[in-house]
């Protein structure tokens, strides 16, 4: 496959698509022939926003580049855990293995069009949800890591406990 043979299968498909469909790529190269190059840290502020506004995002010209790059959607290269794709494909794979009784190809074929099938727009909706969960704890655990990290160089390392922190060895009468 590559990126011109994608292109005509793609235009043929679109035309059939139902109204409202959604589509999905993973970071195969052959999706990612670059027309209108996404930008990057290292693109001009200026450009950032002239490509954002092109796309039709409403941009606060005031933000930082960071922040604006914040608002340019990707999927996150080689890892799986951020990409909804990985979970849809994880169900349609679930549906042949559980179903699959005979291991014959046109039974598995017909179980993988099932399992297609039943990655409606909720389940793909929760998938997205799900990932965006998970790329939100990442982050979190990276601010987390970067406090220890800064504290240590510090030496003001604080550490707050929350809730019953006694064990049953713990004796007020020692």
């Amino acid at each position: 496959m590559n990126g011109d043979t994608f292109r005509e299968w793609m235009e043929g498909i679109l035309p059939l698509l139902k109204p409202n469909s959604v589509i999905v790529m993973d970071n195969a190269s052959y999706h990612s022939v670059i027309i209108d190059k996404a930008p990057s840290s290292h693109t001009l502020k200026a450009d950032i926003i002239k490509w954002l506004e092109d796309k039709g995002e409403v941009i606060n010209h005031s933000m930082v580049i960071t922040h604006l790059l914040l608002r340019v959607k990707r999927l996150k290269p080689l890892h799986k855990k951020l990409n909804p794709i990985e979970l849809a494909w994880s169900s349609v794979k679930n549906h042949v293995r559980m179903n699959n009784t005979t291991y014959k190809l046109p039974d598995v074929k017909k179980l993988l069009i099932e399992g297609i099938k039943r990655v409606d727009a909720e389940m793909w909706q929760n998938f997205i949800s799900h990932t965006n969960k998970l790329e939100k704890q990442f982050y979190e655990v990276d601010n987390i890591i970067d406090e220890v990290l800064s504290a240590e160089k510090s030496d003001n390392l604080l550490m707050t406990l929350t809730g019953d922190t006694s064990s049953e060895t713990d004796s007020d009468s020692d």
